[in-house]
């Protein structure tokens, strides 16, 4: 009999972790694909999320970007009730609330912890749901399990298992050191009734002799009567989509006579994994920078998206980086601004109502010939369409697949110089006169391959190889998968129905 059958929610697994970045993201990734693997329907879940990246799922809504990832591993199209909170921030203190895929408006902290009751109801219903159209669901928590200042009506960890009874499993990153007094401690500090819900243990990011690791191990298991389902050793170089702060990547190298490309550090940068492709490209060697003093030759320079453009066009002012842009361009050099760098690159953006901040107006960059109003409904599609642009041979029609998630409406003479011509009917983008300035409001715009060579083209990459990015990102979670398969003790796992059958033995010849 499985262990979990004593909990009412016994197809749920949630993982909490023991701090932030223990790897609850990529575990829950590794189980959604190995569950696929062996045949069952999953689905992956994050009561409450706070993250900046995001991604639109099939009905026209906003989730996470994680769960959007999990949705890959699993084979099903990304679902708002797969990530029925999601908080974005705009500032140090306050953040836009989106529930079941669409924002509800601005609150501070404060007003939104005193606002948290109202959606513990909608989270449990999403999670329902899911429960009746799957055969598992692999819950994702949300920082550390042992936040005691946020327990009262906490959504995102042992607040929602206890919500729905499911049994959870605790993962701490070893790398980070005193792995045993996280998981001791969290253990510990949370009540009686979550410690009972714990069913297994995980250590994540192992590096060295696990022979040595034993004795903590038993150690471990005897002090807090949990057992350690799985150690799961460092995989290198692993590429997974971040969900929020920039990946342990970062910046890259590729071949040295490759095109440079600087993406400006945005305060409140949105969607970053936009510019995965170009990372993981060989010919590509992309920095993430702030200041402009950080800016080595560049080819190419992207104003990303943005959470609050008009303050984050005020700071890049103050940084001096409308002047650095103006000499890069003066020299040759090539921008692209996406979402809300794409509106920077404009004349004006207007925000009346003061959707992303206090009400106002701002001068843009002005090297567009358009200008942008910021409405309260945000444009949510996912989009398919063909790149204008043609390749150096002359090729026509790139196909390009992407998604929009902008609060704003540009308009002006520029838009008649399209980038991409999508197949709902409309334009999207605009091109400078010189043909050296674009924008565009869609995310994953380098991600199609075709797109891709096109755009490194006319940044001044000469001859791009093919490079696959999707290709490339579901590999990346086939290693993961594999490698996490192997770590486990499929011995001691808490769904029984999940653990494989033995193999059959060889007949010898």
């Amino acid at each position: 009999m499985s262990q979990t059958d004593r909990f009412r929610a016994s197809r749920t697994l949630m993982v909490q972790g023991t701090t932030s970045d223990a790897g609850k993201s990529a575990l829950v990734t590794a189980i959604c694909r190995i569950l696929t693997r062996r045949g069952r329907r999953v689905a992956p879940f994050k009561p409450q999320n706070m993250a900046l990246n995001s991604a639109v799922t099939v009905e026209g809504g906003e989730i996470g970007r994680a769960q959007a990832v999990q949705a890959m591993a699993a084979e099903v199209d990304a679902h708002v009730d797969f990530n029925p909170v999601l908080l974005k921030p705009t500032c140090d203190q306050g953040s836009q609330v989106i529930v079941a895929g669409h924002a509800i408006g601005h609150m501070k902290a404060a007003e939104y912890y005193a606002y948290k009751p109202r959606l513990l109801e909608q989270v449990v219903a999403a999670h329902d749901r899911l429960c009746n159209d799957y055969d598992r669901v692999v819950v994702e928590g949300a920082g550390s399990a042992a936040e005691i200042n946020l327990r009262e009506h906490d959504l995102a960890n042992m607040g929602f298992a206890e919500a729905v009874d499911c049994p959870v499993i605790l993962v701490a990153d070893i790398d980070r050191g005193g792995v045993f007094a996280h998981l001791v401690g969290t253990l510990d500090i949370i009540r009686a009734s979550e410690r009972e819900r714990v069913v297994g243990l995980v250590i994540n990011r192992f590096r060295g002799d696990i022979n040595l690791l034993k004795p903590g191990l038993e150690w471990l298991e005897a002090r807090t009567g949990k057992p350690v389902l799985a150690v799961i050793p460092w995989l290198e170089d692993l590429h997974l989509e971040a969900e929020d702060g920039l990946s342990r990547a970062g910046n890259s190298t590729g071949a040295a006579d490759g095109l440079n490309v600087a993406v400006i550090l945005l305060p409140r940068l949105s969607n970053h994994t936009d510019f995965d492709a170009l990372r993981l490209h060989p010919q590509v060697n992309v920095r993430f920078v702030r200041h402009p003093d950080e800016l080595d030759a560049a080819d190419l320079i992207v104003l990303p998206g943005s959470k609050n453009v008009r303050a984050d066009l005020d700071w890049l002012r103050a940084q001096g980086w409308s002047q650095v842009l103006a000499r890069h361009l003066r020299y040759g050099g090539r921008v692209i601004g996406v979402c809300g760098g794409y509106q920077m690159l404009g004349k004006r953006i207007d925000d009346p109502q003061g959707v992303e901040g206090p009400a106002g107006d701002s001068a843009g960059l002005g090297w567009l010939d358009l200008s942008t109003t910021l409405k309260a409904t945000k444009q949510l599609r996912r989009v398919t369409g063909h790149c204008l642009l043609k390749g150096r041979r002359g090729e026509t029609r790139a196909p390009v697949t992407g998604y929009e998630i902008h609060v704003g409406e540009s308009l002006g003479d520029g838009l008649a110089r399209g980038v991409f011509a999508l197949d709902d009917g409309r334009l999207d983008g605009a091109l400078s006169e010189d043909g050296r300035i674009l924008g565009t409001y869609l995310h994953g715009v380098f991600d199609h391959p075709a797109t891709l060579n096109v755009l490194l083209e006319w940044a001044g990459l000469a001859a791009p190889v093919p490079f696959d990015y999707d290709a490339h990102r579901m590999a990346e979670i086939d290693r993961l998968a594999d490698h996490v398969e192997a770590a486990i003790d499929w011995s001691r796992w808490p769904l029984a129905d999940d653990v494989p059958a033995p193999l059959d033995p060889v007949t010898p010849g």
